[in-house]
């Protein structure tokens, strides 16, 4: 068989039927929730969805594409949170005149300001558009800085050192926060003005639809940039960096870009979290939450696999929520042997991650090998050099 012959083969399909039967069972488990009086649940588990699926994507991109073990995903989260908690809001209130500085983040003083920021964001669409896309720049900024400084011990450390250094990151940023009473209130949660009062009654559904639109944007965005040059020196790096450094790669420089764009990203999510529930408190953003979460998404769904992150979010998302709403309904008889059912979601991700680990160690949707080159170009190159090679002159 030539080498032309070998090549021909069919174009990888973009959904296989796989990713086909996920998508069916999240429809159908979808449906459930309609069938069963709760439509309003879908928006809470869409509101969910969003904000996991951007956290997730950013460590796929550190942990997935680029292989740095990033237990403090939190830190990045909390960032974001704190910037958008701190910032914008304080400079909506020196423009209006209120008072802007520690006074901003005392709880008397603040639940007095923000409602009077929020009927200046409802007054003008284009007051709350602006707003919204200066929290997402702040948070992006501020996360961008904190990925560039994990990145000074990400550079050094290995493995489990490194896990561990940026685990205690993602500690002392709440701690900071909980105790730093200029900041974000300290251990009293301050309000955060809401650019999407002005949709009114239809807040929510608002809130939901564009929180999802901005969550698929930067799925968009990252699949571009995994499948870049870039993206190959990361899975380049993640499966040698021996093989990377001798190839001339720039380990360092290459590790620093992905963790803070993974940081800005996630960043953007704590931002959009912190905005969409319209309060910060500190002490809310815990690592089991932001960080082992978004792990158990990620190895669900398929860890170097972005469509198989946004399946995994959606699918964990939506047990989790048939675990609260149902759990008293259908496991109300585990009271009778001393189990109570508030902690099943955490017992959950605990059994997802060890069942994953047993049966699908890769996840629901892989990582996918791709050719560096597109077929087409492939198939051209050998043809050429098929065709040099029988043209030779037998000796």
């Amino acid at each position: 068989m030539s080498a032309v012959a070998k090549t021909e083969r069919k174009a990888p399909r973009l959904i296989g039927i796989r990713e086909l039967v996920l998508l069916a069972i999240i429809i159908a488990l979808l449906s459930f929730f309609i069938f069963s009086g709760r439509e309003k649940t879908i928006w809470a588990i869409v509101f969910e969805f969003s904000i996991f699926a951007i956290i997730t994507l950013s460590l796929n991109l550190e942990t997935g594409f680029t292989g740095i073990p990033q237990f403090g995903r939190v830190a990045a989260v909390i960032t974001g949170a704190f910037a958008v908690g701190a910032l914008p809001g304080r400079l909506m209130a020196y423009i209006i005149g209120e008072p802007w500085g520690a006074e901003y983040a005392n709880a008397v003083f603040n639940y007095r300001i923000v409602p009077v920021i929020n009927e200046l964001l409802a007054s003008n669409i284009f007051y709350s558009i602006g707003f919204l896309l200066l929290c997402l720049f702040t948070a992006a900024v501020f996360g961008a800085a904190i990925g560039w400084l994990i990145s000074r011990p990400a550079i050094r450390l290995k493995e489990a050192y490194l896990g561990i250094s940026l685990l205690a990151f993602g500690d002392f940023f709440m701690w900071v926060g909980h105790n730093w009473n200029i900041m974000v209130g300290g251990s009293t949660p301050i309000n955060v003005p809401d650019p999407f009062r002005i949709f009114g009654g239809d807040r929510f559904m608002a809130a939901v639809l564009v929180l999802f639109f901005i969550a698929i944007v930067i799925y968009i965005y990252l699949e571009r940039l995994t499948k870049s040059p870039f993206g190959r020196n990361l899975k380049m790096i993640r499966d040698n960096e021996v093989s990377a450094s001798a190839a001339g790669l720039d380990v360092v420089k290459v590790r620093t870009r992905s963790l803070v764009i993974g940081s800005a990203i996630a960043a953007m999510g704590g931002g959009l979290y912190v905005i969409y529930t319209g309060s910060i408190g500190a002490i809310g953003f815990q690592k089991l939450t932001f960080t082992f979460w978004p792990w158990a998404y990620m190895m669900l769904g398929g860890i170097g696999s972005n469509f198989g992150v946004l399946m995994g979010v959606m699918l964990l998302v939506i047990l989790k929520t048939m675990i609260i709403v149902f759990r008293y309904d259908w496991f109300a008889f585990m009271v009778n042997v001393g189990i109570d059912p508030m902690w099943l979601e955490f017992t959950l991700m605990g059994a997802v991650i060890v069942l994953v680990i047993l049966f699908v160690p890769h996840g629901l949707v892989p990582e996918k090998v791709e050719p560096v080159l597109p077929e087409e170009r492939v198939k051209r190159v050998l043809a050429k050099r098929q065709l040099e090679k029988t043209s030779e002159p037998v000796s």
